[in-house]
Order: C-alpha cells, then structure tokens, then sequence
C-alpha cells in the first residue's frame, strides 16, 4: 500500500499515511480539525540511459539485431618452404 503526505492548509501540520488506493483522500486535519492538501512528491524510480529497446528483453533467438561482425583475421605469413613450392 502506498505512503501519501498531507500538510494542513490552517496550522501548517504535516504527516504521512498509508492507505489502499480504493480509500478516499483526507479532507480534516487531525490537529486543528482545518483542511488538508495532499502533497505530491517526487517519484522513486529513476531511469538513466539512452534507453530501452524493443529486443532488450528478448533472447537471442528472437532479436532482429544482428551480431557486431567479427575482427578479419590477418593473412598467414609465407614461409620459405611454401615460397618454393609456389614457383
């Protein structure tokens, strides 16, 4: 169940609650019996880089995104041996 914070709009007096979300909001204060304001705070979840794509999640079998090509391999050196044999 979520924690909500209200603040008093007479007396200034603030204070977390927890209630389901079928439950309506507050509307008195406990205090001075004056109206209250629900205050809306920041979310907590956070998301930080250039994003998410369709194929993250998927395996390998699925994904569209071909793998990087691999580094060519350099050419074999000659040796004398296969230097004769070619002439």
């Amino acid at each position: 169940m979520p924690t909500y914070a209200y603040a008093c709009k007479d007396c200034d007096h603030a204070f977390d609650i927890v209630q389901s979300f079928s439950d309506s909001s507050l509307t008195e204060c406990p205090e001075c019996k004056g109206a209250l304001r629900k205050k809306f705070n920041s979310v907590g979840v956070v998301f930080k880089g250039s994003g998410f794509y369709r194929t993250d999640s998927r395996d390998a079998k699925g994904s569209t995104v071909s793998p990087a090509p691999a580094a060519p391999s350099p050419a074999p050196a000659a040796t004398p041996a296969t230097a004769a044999a070619g002439s």
